[in-house]
C-alpha cells in the first residue's frame, strides 16, 4: 500500500513550489478544508515523506563564493563510520555521501575563496585518520536546482 494518495501528492506539488503558501490557498486549490491540509501535511511529516522545512540561504550572499565537490578516498570503506563524525565538525561541509565508484565518499563544501578551500582541505579534511586522498571539483555554476516532481 502506498504511503500517500492522489490528494497528498497534489498538496505536495503545491507546497514544493511555494512552501510559504497559506494553507487556506492550498485547501481551495485542492477542494478540501484547511484542517484536512494540515492533517495531511502532518501525516506526511510523520511518515517521513516530508523531511524538512525552512529557508534556503544563498551561500554567496554569506560570502561563500566557491562551491566544491570533493571525492574522498579512505583506507577502507568501512572507515566512513569514523570519518563522518569528523566531517560533521566542519560547518562548511553541507552534504556527505558514501558512494560507489572512484571515491569512498563525496562531499559538498562551500568556501569563501580558494585560499579558504585549501585551508579546509589541508588542515581539516586530509588530516582525518583514514582519509588517504581527495580530488577537488570546483563548481563554476549551478544550472539546475530542483526537487523531484510529484505526480498526481
Amino acid at each position: 500500500m502506498e504511503k500517500i494518495d492522489k490528494l497528498d501528492r497534489k498538496i505536495l506539488d503545491i507546497v514544493i513550489r511555494n512552501a510559504r503558501i497559506p494553507s487556506k490557498d492550498v485547501a481551495v486549490e485542492c477542494g478540501v478544508s484547511r484542517a484536512a491540509v494540515h492533517q495531511r501535511i502532518q501525516r506526511m511529516i510523520d511518515l517521513g515523506v516530508i523531511t524538512g522545512s525552512g529557508y534556503i540561504v544563498n551561500p554567496k550572499e554569506l560570502g561563500y563564493m566557491t562551491c566544491t565537490y570533493i571525492g574522498v578516498n579512505l583506507e577502507r570503506g568501512a572507515m566512513y563510520r569514523n570519518v563522518v563524525p569528523e566531517l560533521e565538525k566542519i560547518p562548511e561541509i553541507v552534504e556527505c555521501h558514501f558512494t560507489t565508484g572512484p571515491y569512498s565518499m563525496l562531499i559538498k563544501v562551500y568556501a569563501r575563496d580558494n585560499e579558504h578551500l585549501m585551508q579546509l582541505l589541508n588542515d581539516r579534511i586530509q588530516i582525518i585518520p583514514g582519509v588517504t586522498g581527495t580530488e577537488t571539483l570546483i563548481s563554476l555554476d549551478q544550472s539546475i536546482h530542483r526537487t523531484l516532481p510529484v505526480e498526481h
